[in-house]
C-alpha cells in the first residue's frame, strides 16, 4: 500500500475522485459491426463510431466503397446516440460529399440536435482523416414497442386473415 504525500493529494483533480459514467448501448445490439462500424466513444447525446472499409463493401474495380455502407454506419451512429431500445429511422436528409475507397477508415460523430416527445433529430458527420465524406440529418422516433410488434401491424395482419 502506498501513501500519498500532501503535495500529491493537492495535484489530484476532481475527476480523479469521480466514478466514470458509463453509457451502455440499449439498441441495435445484434448489428453486424464489421459492416456498420464500431462505437469508439459513447456519451449522452454524443457518439463516435469508426467504420473500417473492407473488400465486402467494394463496388467496382477501383476500390470505391458503395454508399449504402457509409449510410448504414451513419444510421447506426444515429440510432446509438438516441440509445433507446425501440428507436427507428423515419426520415433522413443526407449528402455524400466525397468518395470512400477500400482501406479507408471513416470516423462518424453523431449528436442529438433536437428532442421533442418521442422524436429525435440527430446530426451525423463522417470523415476520412480531415475530409468530410458524409453529412446527414436523421429523424428518428422512439416507439413504445418494437416496430414489428406495434399494434398497427398486428391489426393489419388480423385484417388479412379475415
Amino acid at each position: 500500500m502506498s501513501v500519498m504525500s500532501e503535495e500529491q493529494i493537492d495535484e489530484l483533480e476532481i475527476s480523479d475522485y469521480m466514478e466514470e459514467y458509463t453509457v451502455l448501448l440499449e439498441t441495435h445490439q445484434s448489428i453486424n459491426r464489421d459492416l456498420c462500424g464500431e462505437i469508439q466513444k459513447m456519451d449522452k447525446n454524443h457518439v463516435e463510431l469508426r467504420l473500417l472499409t473492407t473488400s465486402d463493401m467494394v463496388a467496382d474495380d477501383q476500390g470505391l466503397i458503395h454508399g449504402g455502407f457509409i449510410f448504414s454506419a451513419a444510421d447506426y451512429a444515429a440510432m446509438a446516440v438516441v440509445n433507446e431500445k425501440n428507436v427507428v429511422l423515419v426520415a433522413c436528409d443526407s449528402q455524400f460529399l466525397s468518395p470512400v475507397k477500400f482501406g479507408d477508415e471513416v470516423n462518424f460523430v453523431a449528436k442529438v440536435r433536437h428532442k421533442e416527445g418521442r422524436k429525435r433529430n440527430v446530426h451525423v458527420i463522417g470523415q476520412v482523416l480531415d475530409i468530410k465524406v458524409f453529412e446527414g440529418e436523421f429523424k428518428t422516433v422512439v416507439t413504445e414497442r418494437h416496430v414489428l410488434k406495434l399494434k398497427l401491424l398486428d391489426e393489419e395482419e388480423e385484417n388479412k386473415e379475415s
